[in-house]
Formats: C-alpha cells, structure tokens, sequence
C-alpha cells in the first residue's frame, strides 16, 4: 500500500515507520512526506531514505481551508491508500478530514479520552496519574476525538518530569505506531460506521 506522511518536526515516528517498512513489517511503501514546516529533521531523514518531500509552509495561505485544500492536492498526488499523522501540529478541517476518512491515523500521546489537545504528560503530572501513555487513532472531525485503535501504557512514578514521562511514551510510540500502520496495510484494520474494528472484531479499549 501507499502510504504518505505528515510531519511538523524532527519525524522520529517517521523513522520507526520508515524502518518497519524497510524491513518487511508493514506490508506498504512511504511514497512522500509532507511538512507544513521548512527544514525539519524529518525532511532529512525522508531524503536519506530515497522518498519524496514536499513542504508546504502553512503560513504562505491565507487560512485553514487554503492551506488543507492545498494539502489534500499534494497528498493526492500520491495516491495514498493510508494518511499517517505523525507529530503534524496542525488542526484539520472537516472537509479534509471527510476527504481520508477510513484512511487517517494519528498518534496522540495520552491514553485518550483523557488529556486530548497539548501539554498531557504537564496534565497527567499534575493529576497524579498513576499510568500514562499513548494511542493511535483514527482521525475523525473532532480533536483527538476518532476510535481507538491501540494504546500503550507507561508507569508514572515518583520523580518523574514531563521530559522524563515524553520519553517514556515516545519509546512506546515507535513500537505501537509501526503496529497499526501494518495492521491497516494488511486489511485488518477498518473504520466501519464510526467504530474501529481489527480482524471483524470491534475494538474496544
């Protein structure tokens, strides 16, 4: 399958995602990236692996809609059979979002519904939470809002700060977002009438 993605900065999911493709893991090849910000580390490690990059700068449109009717032309060119959102700082519109609908996934780092939108390992910190951690979902108009398709769990203990929890979580990022991009690419992973389902079975976290 074909498989674009969108990044915003340094693309360490990229790489994990470039890595299980190039091993055999996930059944599908990264056809382009695309980053809405110039010169990220994510460009690079694109390049280096021989696949095509496209910035397109978000503050060269004159709004929302400009920019993500701009997107989904780029996108389009590729003829992707799975969106990939990986660390894309950017708050689509619904009609972008209609446009892969079934086809988008996101990585978000809070076992959702908790802590949707920014600074949740801040959040779960001050909580007190005893666990934390990480999900993939597919994207749906509301914000970190779609069905789940896999979350991992990290431990929160006594001592840690919100870069020693990101850590954590980032490590569980590189292995659970390889997972479901392979499971999508296999045809096991669907979104069917608003709820995810792996292997005809309605996943439920």
């Amino acid at each position: 399958m074909n498989i674009v993605v969108l990044i915003s900065g340094s693309g360490s999911n990229l790489q994990a995602i470039i890595d299980h493709c190039e091993n055999g893991n996930i059944p599908g090849s990264i056809v382009g990236v695309i980053s809405n910000r110039p010169e990220v580390k994510g460009l690079e490690r694109a390049k280096q692996h021989g696949i095509p990059t496209v910035t397109l700068d978000h503050k060269g449109f004159s709004d929302r809609e400009a920019f993500d009717q701009a997107l989904a032309k780029r996108i389009d060119t590729f003829k992707p059979d799975l969106v990939i959102l990986a660390g894309f700082m950017r708050i689509l519109t619904p009609q972008f979002v209609e446009h892969y609908l079934g086809k988008m996934l996101n990585i978000h780092p809070s076992l959702l519904p908790k802590y949707p939108g920014l600074n949740t390992h801040k959040r779960a910190l001050e909580a007190g939470d005893k666990e934390h951690g990480v999900t993939v979902h597919f994207v749906t108009p509301e914000l970190d809002g779609g069905p789940t398709v896999i979350q991992a769990k990290v431990a929160v203990i006594e001592g840690d700060t919100e870069e020693s929890l990101a850590q954590k979580v980032l490590e569980q990022e590189h292995i659970i977002y390889p997972k479901a991009a392979a499971w999508f690419c296999e045809g096991r992973l669907q979104l069917t009438g608003g709820k995810a389902f792996l292997d005809q079975k309605e996943i439920n976290l």
